[in-house]
């Protein structure tokens, strides 16, 4: 379906039974969130808030709420897309062979943007005080833009060819910035934006924006895709969308004249401004700090203009399905990127960033017996130097020839890695590195560090499927820094820990409680004798391949314990456990081990491994629902209101 606006889109949807009208006026404060969150939560249709309280703009949210829908919306096109991208984004090259391609020669065409002379969103102005001022979150600094598509161009390659367009944070109000004329831009300077400004701000002159809302579902999607080297956002939109990209110039300014909204303005070099709070995809909030302020120029509306919003905070949310979405579209583009990589996984669950699971290829073998990562750990590094795969914490990565898991099924993809994992020779850290912006557990503002944990080979263990008491072990030592234990999955308990005051006390205190864990059965050092012999105190040894054990034949492990502020918590999902442990630890400054030890610079460990994800003083403060809103927007899914059984 190639629709003409956001408008279009949600006819379509309602005329399919996938959309809800609530007529009721809504306040935007928090209101419109909650009700987003609990029909997000109940795997609910599309909604369309018929009155926004104080603006005269209706909004609507919840489009790609479900993988249903996002199917439904691109169901003409996500075949196109697929053999575009396999083009690696050359469209011109479809149209002087169109038959090297079959049916790609009309999709090439519908991939190059259309300059126009007016369109749909030139038919009126207004202010930014009269847009929807949505706040998400009780703690938000103010109104945010949820679903922008920022374009701007590289100042010495006008046009949209060369254009970015991309989803980065818009706050319209609140801090400082003066109401109506002045608007906060958040962004990494390693985004395409970012170069971008760089290259504006050496020639001392200030960087025009435009800011696009709404229009073609396909264009909100453009935005966020991680599209290959040379293919142009704007033109993968134009393919997803059916319809090629429509655009025009005002005042020196590109117009999407598809969209519903067009903010315009520039970024002055060195102009700073505090923006944020926000709660944010990671489930916390990103705190105020200073960016860059979009001085804006004219804001632009269609005559049926109709605001698009999301809601994020802790996964999943409705930017969950985008990423499943993008998967579906671009995994061979991935491969093809990646030489040697069979898959890659952003853990959803663990705020995406800061999570990757992969598959790749060990073929670097030249003597018989080698059992040890080495072409992984190059593919490891391709793939941490790569977009936003850079922005990556911690990458397990294992061997296709070990035939893993298939990378969605998380708790079976980790349990097959810690099988393998040698924690003496597997463990490979880059410290003092970037990492997301919106992540708070570095040592500052997208600063962090990264651990590669690199599996080969047959299992070297048998995993623990119970508590060590359950299973006629001694417990586990419980010293004051440890307390409650709670089994997360085979191979890994978590731990509550005692509140974490200092990286000081912590390295003594987790040293104490390491050095005690040392001589438990399932957490010691495993023995390695020679001939492949493999003994784990208190365990029987036996005999297996070079540098291999034969699982079930010695005491079952703990690979894994996670320390944390509650361990039922924890423990009592795989999400849970994912979110904890990854979003709230720094692999260099967190990551411990029973008899660690550091050799020629590389650190290991020979028992179990320990990551410390206690909540740090310094760490930013989760995202939660406002209860007294949660109880005023009962009424519309009591009988007879808008959302009637939608919980």
């Amino acid at each position: 379906m190639a629709y003409r606006s956001t408008r279009h889109a949600l006819l379509d949807l309602e005329h399919n039974g996938m959309l809800r009208r609530i007529a009721e006026p809504v306040d935007p404060h928090l209101e419109m969130a909650a009700i987003h969150r609990r029909v997000f939560r109940a795997g609910g249709p599309a909604l369309w808030f018929e009155q926004v309280k104080g603006s005269r703009f209706p909004a609507a949210s919840n489009l790609f709420g479900t993988m249903e829908r996002c199917r439904f919306l691109f169901r003409d096109t996500l075949p196109a897309v697929q053999k575009l991208v396999a083009l690696k984004g050359d469209p011109a090259a479809a149209l002087k062979d169109p038959f090297s391609v079959p049916g790609t020669a009309l999709n090439a065409l519908k991939a190059l943007p259309r300059k126009v002379r007016s369109g749909p969103v030139c038919a009126g102005q207004c202010r930014v005080s009269e847009l929807p001022q949505i706040v998400g979150s009780p703690d938000d600094g103010g109104p945010f833009v949820t679903l922008p598509q920022v374009y701007t161009e590289h100042p010495d390659k006008a046009g949209p060819m060369g254009a970015n367009l991309g989803m980065y944070r818009i706050q319209l109000g609140g801090n400082a910035y003066v109401q109506d004329r002045e608007i906060g831009l958040h962004y990494q300077i390693h985004r395409g934006i970012g170069v971008h400004q760089q290259s504006w701000q050496e020639r001392g002159e200030a960087m025009k924006v435009s800011v696009f809302v709404g229009g073609p579902p396909a264009h909100s999607l453009a935005a966020v895709m991680p599209l290959p080297e040379g293919l142009s956002e704007l033109t993968f939109g134009g393919v997803l969308g059916g319809r090629r990209w429509r655009y025009t110039y005002r005042n020196g300014y590109a117009l999407s004249t598809d969209a519903d909204f067009v903010l315009t303005g520039t970024v002055v070099p060195d102009v700073l401004k505090p923006e944020g709070p926000f709660g944010d995809h990671l489930g916390y909030y990103s705190l105020a700090h200073d960016f860059p302020v979009l001085r804006v120029e004219q804001v632009w509306h269609r005559t049926d203009a109709i605001w698009p919003f999301t809601v994020v905070g802790r996964p999943p949310q409705e930017d969950s399905a985008f990423g499943e979405l993008i998967h579906e579209m671009t995994g061979q583009a991935v491969r093809d990127e990646l030489p040697g990589i069979h898959g890659v996984h952003a853990v959803d669950a663990a705020g995406v960033h800061p999570l990757l699971f992969a598959v790749g290829s060990e073929r670097y073998t030249p003597y018989a017996g080698t059992a040890q990562p080495l072409e992984l750990l190059t593919q490891a590094h391709h793939i941490l130097g790569t977009g936003q795969l850079s922005l990556a914490k911690y990458l397990f990565i294992a061997a296709a020839g070990d035939r893993p898991p298939e990378l969605h099924q998380e708790g079976a993809f980790v349990q097959h890695c810690l099988e393998r994992i040698d924690p003496a020779r597997d463990l490979h850290f880059q410290t003092q590195t970037s990492i997301d912006t919106l992540d708070y557990s570095g040592t500052g503002l997208n600063t962090g560090s990264k651990l590669v944990l690199a599996a080969l080979g047959a299992p070297r263990r048998q995993l623990l499927d119970r508590l060590p008491e359950q299973a006629g072990l001694s417990p586990l030592p419980t010293d004051g820094v440890a307390g409650r234990y709670a089994l997360a999955m085979p191979g890994v308990l978590c731990a509550s820990g005692a509140p974490f005051r200092n990286y000081a006390q912590a390295e003594t205190e987790i040293a104490r409680w390491t050095a005690a864990l040392e001589g438990h059965p399932a957490c010691g050092p495993e023995q390695r004798f020679a001939g492949g012999e493999t003994q784990a105190p208190g365990g029987r040894s036996t005999t297996a391949g070079p540098g291999n054990a034969t699982a079930g034949q010695q005491t079952p492990r703990i690979a894994l314990i996670v320390l944390c502020d509650d361990a039922e918590f924890a423990a009592a999902s795989l999400h849970n456990w994912l979110w904890v442990t990854f979003t709230r630890s720094n692999p260099s400054h967190d990551v411990y081990g029973v008899q660690a030890f550091t050799k020629h610079k590389h650190w290991g460990c020979r028992g179990s491994l320990v990551i410390d994800a206690r909540i740090k003083p310094f760490h930013a403060p989760p995202v939660e629902d406002d209860q007294e809103v949660e109880r005023r927007i009962d009424r519309f899914f009591a009988k007879g209101g808008a959302l009637e059984g939608l919980e």
